[in-house]
């Protein structure tokens, strides 16, 4: 499944070149189709793709395949969509497409058998028993553009024992690479600071004569790692505890320090329910919030009160 998964993001990878030449071959049309449709694979993209390379030419025409969810007006896609259609980019559009859908149609067989493999690893729980809970966040759920065609988030509780999703920023495809990339076992790793210092989240103290001359982590390809960094760059705008550690944090460290430091946090997440069996609990977190707002509230009391002031606070 490890192989499989890196397997599928390098198609993923070369799905995206092609989508590039697409892009390249309107450009050299004079065709902004790109800039006012934001997926040009989507159902309006490819539809009117599919138009013009089958030869229409009517620009109404053309914009009526749009989707009632595209925010663009018909006669903003009309606008786009004046260019000069020559042969030769035609040519070649026609052939990025071809390859971008032949690399998707392998994509989708290359899902069939994951599946089959991850139907075949043992259960930690059993559906029937403890059946799937349902979503606690609070945004809709919405399926990535290259998620797995298979319910990913079921075979994932299933082998795992827990629900990752349950996580703010953690979704199914994050919790998929923990099931590739470690599995369900977490025996190697004797305590959440091993399982982090593996993943690099770690920060690496250089001390010489009691001195700390530096503290960044260790530099490192883990692919789980990463999934945890793009999985914490989500908690920006959560409206959750996690989301303010991350804006606390990227007040006082900064961008990517910031990022790395909630990675680092959303594993030990993730190694305390795999090897406890505990579901999520959100309210640890409050509380930490909560202390943590009580000392920054004791910060700016002290510092009001050098200058002779006295905060009073505001009634509700």
């Amino acid at each position: 499944m490890r192989t499989l998964l890196r397997y599928r993001v390098e198609l993923i990878r070369f799905a995206a070149e092609h989508i590039q030449h697409m892009q390249k071959a309107l450009e050299q049309m004079n065709v902004k189709l790109s800039h006012v449709i934001s997926d040009l694979t989507g159902v309006t993209g490819l539809a009117i793709v599919d138009a013009i390379l089958n030869g229409e030419r009517d620009l109404k025409k053309l914009a009526g395949l749009r989707d009632a969810r595209v925010h663009a007006s018909e006669e903003t896609i009309m606008k786009s969509l004046e260019g000069d259609y020559r042969l030769e980019h035609l040519i070649t559009l026609r052939h990025s497409l071809d390859l971008y859908r032949h690399y998707q149609l392998k994509i989708g067989e290359l899902d069939k058998k994951m599946e089959a493999f991850m139907s075949s690893l043992p259960d930690r729980v059993d559906i029937s028993q403890c059946p799937l809970p349902a979503r606690r966040k609070k945004s809709r759920a919405h399926k990535q553009h290259n998620a797995p065609a298979f319910d990913l988030r079921t075979h994932c509780y299933r082998i795992l024992g827990v629900d990752l999703t349950a996580i703010h920023g953690v979704d199914e495809v994050t919790a998929h690479v923990v099931v590739t990339e470690v599995g369900a076992d977490f025996s190697a790793f004797p305590r959440a600071s091993a399982f982090c210092g593996w993943l690099r989240l770690c920060p690496n103290n250089k001390i010489t004569g009691g001195r700390i001359l530096s503290h960044r982590t260790q530099k490192g390809k883990n692919r789980l790692a990463q999934a945890l960094r793009n999985a914490a760059q989500t908690l920006h705008s959560s409206q959750s505890a996690l989301g303010d550690y991350y804006r606390r944090m990227r007040a006082k460290l900064g961008p990517a320090e910031a990022t790395t430091a909630a990675a680092h946090k959303l594993a030990r997440i993730i190694y305390h329910m795999i090897t406890t069996g505990q579901e999520f609990d959100e309210t640890r977190l409050e509380k930490q919030n909560e202390k943590q707002l009580k000392k920054r509230e004791f910060r700016i009391r002290r510092q009001a009160l050098e200058p002779g002031y006295q905060l009073v606070p505001v009634s509700s």
